[in-house]
């Protein structure tokens, strides 16, 4: 009889023992299950990150690049003597802008220019207005609308802008765009030069400009310049 209850027990022992074997090889199967999932979490998250710096960076450079593509200055002069080009050149070094020269396409000579002599060419276009539209080489710009502010320059002649610019005033679109005559000359002032070029263009913000001596410095240039604010 105590043999039989020894195995009878010893065999109650053996089925306890296994029970919790069976437990704790299930709880561990859990562990590591849930372990999984939370790495394949950790890991989708940071690619999600990763992902999203990415798009984020390529969107920073993206709207540098239109920052930099809006905002952009040009210099838009003629010179007959070289003064106006001289000027022109000063003002886009110190604000970093891009220049544009207007050439006609028959350029005027030393003696076209003669003011001091009649029946020169200047003279002529003087007296006749008819005579003042001027063909240019190029009248546009490429690249026109990146050009938030516009400068142009010009010689005075009989108190107004050198008509060789008229061509690609009336031949552009200012809508939008800030617009700053500048002008050289021995004597004269600005005149009514930049209002009549306004009242040409039809468009565009336009602002008083600026009268420089036939010698002014590049100094004085400069400190023009950097006072408007650009």
């Amino acid at each position: 009889m105590k043999k039989f209850i020894s195995l009878f027990l010893s065999i109650i022992l053996i089925f306890s023992f296994t029970a919790c074997g069976n437990t704790q090889n299930s709880s561990t199967v859990t562990d590591s299950t849930e372990q999984n999932t939370i790495d394949n979490v950790t890991t989708e998250s940071s690619e999600n990150s990763t992902t999203e710096y990415e798009t984020s960076s390529t969107e920073s450079a993206e709207q540098q690049e239109d920052a930099e593509a809006s905002g952009k200055i040009l210099v838009v002069y003629y010179s007959a003597s070289g003064n106006t080009e001289r000027v022109a050149h000063d003002i886009a070094d110190t604000l970093n802008a891009d220049t544009f020269e207007l050439v006609p396409e028959n350029p005027y000579t030393e003696d076209d220019l003669d003011w001091t002599q009649d029946g020169s060419r200047v003279n002529k276009e003087h007296e006749d207005e008819t005579l003042r539209d001027i063909p240019l080489m190029q009248d546009t710009v490429e690249n026109w609308d990146e050009y938030d502010t516009v400068f142009i320059g010009y010689p005075i002649w009989w108190g107004i802008a050198a008509w060789p610019v008229n061509e690609f005033v009336t031949s552009n679109d200012f809508m939008g765009k800030t617009v700053i005559p500048f002008a050289t000359s021995a004597s004269s002032g600005m005149g009514e030069s930049g209002k009549l070029l306004e009242e040409m263009a039809g468009s565009g913000d336009w602002q008083e400009g600026q009268r420089f001596s036939s010698g002014a410095s590049t100094e004085d240039v400069a400190a023009w310049a950097n006072g408007l604010g650009l």
